[in-house]
Formats: C-alpha cells, sequence, structure tokens
C-alpha cells in the first residue's frame, strides 16, 4: 500500500472491492461519462464489478495488467491502471486512470501515476508507458506532464468515448533500460 496524500492510499484490487467500486462508478457516473465508453447498466452494479475485478485480476495473473485502486478510508476513490503490456522488444503498457470529484485537483493522481510509474520501471522493468487523453481534457494532461509524459501526437478516432470515435492526444514517457 503506497500513502499518496489527501488521506488516499494506492493499492492493488481484490474481487471483495466490487460493491465499493459499484459505488464509486455510480458516484461518479455523470462526471466520468465524458471520458469513457458508453457503459452496460450490468456495469455500475456489484456484480458487474465483481465481472469486471475478476477480468482484470486475470489479466495482472497472466502479466498484462497492473491494476490499482485509490482508497480513502473504506471508500474507493479512484483507479489507475495499466494494461496491454507487451514484453519483448517492446516492453510497453498502456496507462488509464480516473479519481472521483471530491480529490480531484489536490494532487492525488499525480501522486497515483507517479507511483505506478515507479513501478513499471522498478518492479517490472518496463521501458515505456503510453497513455491518451480527448484532445480538450486539460486537467489528466497536466497530470501526465507533471509526471515526465511527453506529447508524441494525435491519434486521430482513436478510441470510442461517450459513443463515438475520438480523437486522443498521445503521451509516452521513455522509463530507460
Amino acid at each position: 500500500m503506497t500513502s499518496l496524500g489527501a488521506g488516499v492510499t494506492l493499492r492493488e484490487p481484490a474481487v471483495t472491492d466490487a460493491a465499493a467500486l459499484a459505488d464509486a462508478y455510480r458516484r461518479n457516473r455523470e462526471r466520468l461519462a465524458p471520458w469513457e465508453p458508453v457503459r452496460a447498466e450490468s456495469f455500475f452494479t456489484e456484480a458487474g464489478q465483481r465481472a469486471e475485478l475478476e477480468a482484470v485480476l486475470r489479466d495482472r495473473d497472466a502479466g498484462v495488467a497492473a491494476p490499482f485502486v485509490l482508497v480513502a478510508g473504506e471508500r474507493l476513490v479512484g483507479r489507475v491502471n495499466l494494461s496491454g503490456i507487451v514484453r519483448g522488444a517492446f516492453q510497453s503498457a498502456n496507462l488509464g486512470y480516473w479519481i472521483d470529484g471530491g480529490f480531484a485537483g489536490r494532487g492525488v493522481m499525480t501522486a497515483a501515476v507517479d507511483a505506478v510509474v515507479r513501478a513499471a520501471a522498478e518492479e517490472w522493468g518496463l521501458h515505456r508507458v503510453q497513455a491518451g487523453t480527448l484532445l480538450h481534457n486539460a486537467a489528466s494532461q497536466a497530470v501526465l506532464r507533471r509526471c515526465g509524459f511527453t506529447e508524441i501526437g494525435v491519434a486521430p478516432g482513436y478510441l470510442k468515448i461517450a459513443g463515438r470515435w475520438q480523437d486522443h492526444l498521445l503521451f509516452q514517457r521513455i522509463l530507460g533500460g
């Protein structure tokens, strides 16, 4: 467990987090909707989050993902995920994250991203981490820049977010090795 400040810690998730994670997604549903794929109603339920957690934990065990949750007291208040981990000559992963509206703008996500990227380099030996943001997501871009990511270009129609294919600004951080 890593302390991030503002009473928030970063840790690996467990299937037993399903109810708390469903609550966090419901609490932040409107806030996250413009930044995420359209979600089925089942996604916002305990059963839906249990299935999501089981899948990401299988991916973790297979070495292709590194999931984390942000916790304040007994409440889940965000996620940070490395996904699509590729080994061999690439040694790379994709980074995704979100935080509860009540914790936004307090430096917590910057600390969380920094901790996960440090682990990507030091514990998992990755060479590169990539992240994409919607072109107008200045807050997320600021987090990435504070964490040493550099802009590498625009990917047209990169992801289907909020029901439509949207352009993304891509960032990377070269970790060395």
